[in-house]
């Protein structure tokens, strides 16, 4: 997938999880009691994962292809130390912590509700960092011509 469109992407899942994430905001207490707040914390996670996924999955590698630092056998780990080492993005163990965070939100128990409220407050914390994060590796691309 080329890289603008893989940013296309992503810039429509951000737009659909900042309606959830500012619907949450505003919320008094975080917590499942009533079907629109479940419904809205599920959407934010779904956008959150997909985000995250797209994010490590392709928008990261295709960052290190157009830079001409990507090799096919890099692993995650490897793709996140050279953005980091490359100054992409501030800190590749707490873009592991994030992507630590969604695997436990995607395999949620309904028994550990506090975790989840736990999970979901620290997800939305990470949300606002990865959106920065974001912002600026389109800017960083979009000042070396990618579009």
């Amino acid at each position: 997938m080329k890289l603008e469109k893989i940013i296309d992407t992503l810039k429509l899942h951000f737009s659909r999880a900042d309606i959830t994430f500012n619907e949450i905001k505003t919320w008094k207490e975080l917590t499942f009691g009533d079907e629109e707040k479940i419904i809205n914390i599920d959407s934010f996670i779904f956008r959150y994962s997909k985000i995250q996924d797209i994010m490590n999955e392709k928008f990261f590698s295709a960052v290190l292809t157009f830079l001409e630092e990507y090799k096919p056998n890099m692993s995650l780990i490897d793709v996140l130390n050279k953005l980091e080492k490359l100054e992409l993005i501030p800190s590749a163990e707490e873009w592991r912590e994030f992507r630590k965070l969604r695997n436990i939100l995607v395999h949620e128990y309904p028994d550990n509700e506090i975790e989840i409220i736990e999970g979901i407050q620290f997800a939305l914390k990470a949300f606002v960092k990865i959106k920065k994060i974001f912002a600026e590796l389109v800017i960083y691309l979009e000042a070396r011509k990618i579009s």
